[in-house]
């Protein structure tokens, strides 16, 4: 609040926001920047094909809001038609290949990976899901709040039934056997911090096994109609128990139930692109899940929807116009001084023993980089976009990104691809690549040209929060799992896995007595990662910003120490405010702490930070110095 607390007490959250911060302001700038490129393109006249014909047409489909509202549902009566057609278990097989295929949430998740355990491998891989809300726990926990959502989901339910055409009595119905249908699913999911675990979630088996699972879908059937055109020899199932409730409930529900499910899937799947009147049903279900007051504006919106769409597309446009080749070379070396003072770290822990040393140093020897944007980008000659049906683009979009990842089974592992578009304020650790990914979105400042920002700034901002933490995650309690080679592999010493193992309890116990809003906890061992890895990365921040000239100087800017300078850089990257709403959703369902704790959670653990600002013991947060977490 030292550092954030002026700018959060003077900075409303926009009525149409459910959190407002530092990444919000920088995708205000994007925002402006994409508008342009699309208004643009909206008026060129461009060949089709071309990517200046898809951007534009995207535009003026999605805009064209009064086409969209006298179209209704009726842009939905294909999928509709698919489902009055059910008559037996069996047919489910064939709807849910067909509505995987056009983006729809339905019975459970499946993509073509990395194979956990051999990453030059392309896999396909299913997972639970299926689930109106957000996740299992919406099911059954008993607080005013999420109760409160609970009934609101079956208001939501009936009115879409309503939509549909059914009297009110029905609907409830309708309405109570999908629920219950819903719930039986989730009584069968994994809770969030259950999936953490990269061995207990790796179930390979061949595609025979799996019809012992759950023998009510017809599994090489379905493989087929998703476009997997060889045999699979093997699969990864991530949680065999949901699929095995999923098949029992195929085989015990009644046939009618099953089509008012996907009915009540296919409208909440595209409401977003449909009229009025279901994006606002939609909307007044979600903003209690949100705490965001009104709609954002559509034109965000359809930009937000365009990212998803085809966002590597509009990337090489934004590039061109906005990253250049000095920014790219600066963050490029701070990765690498990163990575100097990790490896002197490691070099140093009293905990690990020499032989984990020596091949966690040769894990980090390999560690890729990716920064800015590709070198290589995708090929979206195939997409086709229209000017006549936003729905239709989407799912066009949906078709286009699911033959784009089944077509990588039985090839190479691109390891050039990128998971996150250029104009992306975020960033990730790859396990199966060991590589971490730096969009050119997450260093961009709002309103600073980024040569105006000095080496105390640039890492606590970027070096720290963002460069550290990722380069962590190739080490916390999931990425330690993998070797130098992305494969999920025991590498470590018993004894170390202890030691590692104890330090994590500590950041476990810190978080879990933090209570954000209301009653709720943070989930200490779900966050343990991002926690883990925020702690590193302020340290591995530190330390390289040590070796600077600004550091050695000690000179003050505006009053302030470099070292100073350095914590209120880290703490402005998470310059957040949330609604109520948004924070218990977080809570609940993310494997990150809210910002807030994400800054005063690991400082406390770091001497540097006490001594930076003359904390005191019997203040508020000193934590003794006995009971700090010590990984890195």
């Amino acid at each position: 609040m030292y550092a954030n607390g002026a700018w959060i007490k003077n900075t409303p959250i926009p009525p149409s926001e459910s959190n407002w911060g530092i990444g919000k302001m920088v995708q205000e700038e994007i925002y402006k920047r994409i508008l342009l490129i699309n208004e643009q393109s909206a008026k060129a006249g461009a060949a089709i094909g071309t990517n200046t014909q898809k951007i534009g047409d995207f535009w003026k489909a999605a805009m064209d809001t009064n086409a969209i509202n006298r179209a209704g549902l009726t842009t939905l009566k294909n999928h509709l038609k698919k489902i009055d057609k059910i008559e037996s278990a069996n047919e489910l097989t064939a709807i849910a290949a067909a509505f995987h295929i056009d983006g729809i949430n339905c019975f459970f998740n499946g993509q073509a990976t990395q194979d956990d355990k051999n990453s030059n491998l392309i896999i396909y891989k299913m997972e639970q899901g299926g689930l109106g809300l957000p996740n299992r726990e919406y099911y059954f926990k008993t607080d005013d709040r999420t109760s409160h959502i609970r009934d609101e989901y079956k208001k939501y339910m009936v009115l879409t039934f309503e939509q549909l055409g059914m009297s009110n009595s029905f609907a409830e119905k309708c309405m109570t056997d999908v629920f219950e249908l819903e719930k039986k699913l989730a009584t069968a999911s994994r809770k969030l911090e259950d999936l953490r675990d990269p061995y207990a979630n790796y179930n390979k088996i061949t595609i025979n096994q799996l019809d012992d699972i759950c023998n009510t879908i017809y599994w090489n059937d379905y493989a087929k109609k998703i476009g997997i055109e060889n045999t699979l020899d093997s699969i990864v199932v991530g949680q065999p128990e949901f699929f095995t409730a999923l098949g029992n409930e195929i085989k015990n529900t009644e046939i009618t139930v099953w089509k008012n499910y996907l009915k009540f899937h296919l409208v909440q799947s595209f409401a977003s692109y449909l009229d009025n009147v279901t994006y606002s049903n939609a909307f007044n279900f979600r903003k209690l899940l949100t705490g965001a007051k009104e709609p954002r504006p559509r034109w965000k919106r359809v930009l937000d929807a365009e990212e998803n769409a085809m966002g590597e597309l509009l990337g090489q446009l934004f590039v061109k116009e906005y990253f250049n080749a000095a920014v790219k070379q600066r963050y490029s070396k701070l990765v690498e001084a990163i990575k100097a003072v990790y490896a002197d770290r490691i070099k140093k822990l009293d905990w690990m023993s020499d032989d984990t040393k020596q091949k966690a140093l040769y894990k980090l020897g390999k560690l890729s980089k990716k920064v800015g944007y590709p070198d290589k980008w995708k090929n979206y000659s195939s997409l086709e976009v229209t000017p006549s049906s936003y729905l239709n683009n989407i799912i066009s979009a949906n078709i286009f990104e699911h033959y784009y990842n089944i077509k990588k089974l039985g090839k190479p592992v691109d390891r050039a691809e990128w998971e996150m578009t250029p104009q992306t304020y975020n960033a990730y650790y790859n396990p199966s690549n060991n590589e971490i990914v730096l969009p050119a979105g997450i260093f961009a400042v709002p309103g600073i040209k980024d040569e105006a920002l000095d080496d105390a700034f640039i890492y606590g901002y970027a070096a720290a929060s963002t460069i550290g933490h990722e380069m962590t995650h190739g080490f916390d309690d999931q990425g330690r799992q993998y070797d130098a080679a992305g494969n999920l592999n025991d590498w470590w010493t018993k004894e170390d896995v202890a030691a590692f193992n104890q330090r994590a309890t500590g950041i476990i116990d810190q978080f879990n007595a933090f209570i954000p809003v209301d009653t709720l906890h943070i989930n200490g061992d779900a966050t343990q990662g991002e926690n883990i890895a925020d702690l590193g990365g302020l340290l591995l921040g530190l330390d390289a910003f040590k070796k600077t000239t600004q550091y050695k100087e000690g000179k003050l800017i505006g009053g302030l120490t470099p070292l100073q300078r350095y914590f209120l850089a880290y703490a402005y990257s998470w310059m957040w405010q949330e609604k109520k709403e948004r924070l218990a959703l977080q809570v609940m369902t993310d494997i990150h702490a809210p910002a807030k704790e994400r800054v005063n959670g690991p400082l406390v653990n770091i001497a540097e930070f006490y001594e930076a600002f003359g904390i005191k013991n019997g203040t508020k947060m000193p934590v003794p110095e006995n009971e700090r977490v010590v990984i890195w």
